[in-house]
């Protein structure tokens, strides 16, 4: 029976990676990493051990979730170790030796990897999971999107300031520059000399490499919102052909990890509160750019859980496709 390994188990990302092993059957003796602090702790049955040097002899594969300069660290000791690793960090996501995949769009890509495949951004994930039927279709040349961010994707700390803010509005922020409760914060991470933040490149880089499409622009502003869990996401996006809104329907309606929820007159449409603990991305709203005769651009409104398929279980995912090929080998 093969050893996997969770790196940063402790975190919300790393607990939800063991919830969905057991979740998506794979079989395998578990091993669970941390700083020294958390060494001890059990988590879901199993003892917590110090990540070191000699945490991964014996281990086959490791699902990271550690931030990247952790990451960095404990990956050539895991190379080493002759382990394959799904990394959910931003630390090899656009070195052009690593897969970057969302299963349902790229998977042929699981194969070229060389120990490591990369898991994307939450948010970039849950657009393309929108988007990608749209561009297997009409071929998208273009992308604006804003995205509302659950104070969840900061981690504890986000959690946290918005627990205490709502309790109490003078409460100082730990997490974010500004208060978040009853308020939007329009930057997450840092800006660089053209006014884009770090989190607002992630979805023009790592969606051109997970589409396969190397002149893919896209225009992002990243906003943190005071919701729990869920990103939401508002897109228009502009085709290199026509596009037919039924036949697109359709495609989204049949799309593995896809929810259709595009009923305006019902006042259907997703909402972060309904995707929440869930691994579907609810696609909605959708209607044509009333700024293009020619009827090539579409808006559209999204919504998914960025612990889950953003980021938890996107990476096991992969993991059960790359086990399932080794075996088959």
């Amino acid at each position: 029976m093969k050893t996997i390994a969770i790196a940063g188990a402790t975190g919300a990302v790393g607990r939800q990676m063991l919830e969905c092993l057991k979740e998506q059957n794979i079989e395998g003796n578990v091993k669970l990493l941390a700083s020294a602090r958390s060494a001890g702790k059990e988590i879901g049955g199993y003892v917590v051990e110090e990540l070191t040097e000699d945490s991964f002899n014996g281990v086959d594969y490791v699902l990271g979730a550690c931030e990247n300069d952790v990451t960095k660290k404990w990956m050539p000791w895991a190379q080493k170790a002759g382990c394959v690793v799904v990394d959910n960090s931003s630390a090899f996501r656009l070195d052009p030796n690593v897969p970057l995949v969302v299963p349902e769009i790229n998977a042929a890509d699981i194969k070229d990897h060389h120990g490591i495949i990369a898991n994307p951004n939450c948010s970039t994930i849950i657009a393309l999971m929108a988007l990608h039927d749209l561009d297997d279709l009409y071929d998208i040349e273009s992308v604006i999107c804003t995205t509302f961010q659950a104070v969840s994707g900061a981690g504890v700390k986000g959690i946290s300031d918005l627990e205490r803010e709502l309790k109490d509005e003078n409460a100082a922020p730990e997490a974010f520059a500004y208060q978040i409760a009853f308020n939007v914060i329009p930057q997450i991470g840092g800006f660089d000399e053209n006014g884009i933040t770090s989190e607002e490149w992630k979805m023009q880089n790592e969606g051109r490499k997970i589409l396969h499409s190397p002149e893919l622009n896209v225009n992002c502003t990243c906003v943190r919102v005071p919701v729990w869990r869920s990103h939401s996401e508002s897109i228009t996006a502009k085709c290199k052909k026509p596009i037919d809104l039924d036949v697109w329907r359709k495609k989204l309606a049949d799309s593995a990890g896809v929810v259709l929820r595009d009923d305006p007159k019902n006042n259907l449409y997703p909402m972060p509160i309904d995707t929440t603990n869930q691994d579907k991305v609810f696609v909605g709203r959708i209607r044509y750019d009333q700024a293009d005769p020619e009827q090539k651009t579409v808006s559209l409104f999204c919504c998914g859980d960025q612990i889950r398929k953003g980021a938890a279980s996107n990476a096991v995912q992969i993991l059960a496709l790359l086990m399932k090929d080794e075996k088959s080998a």
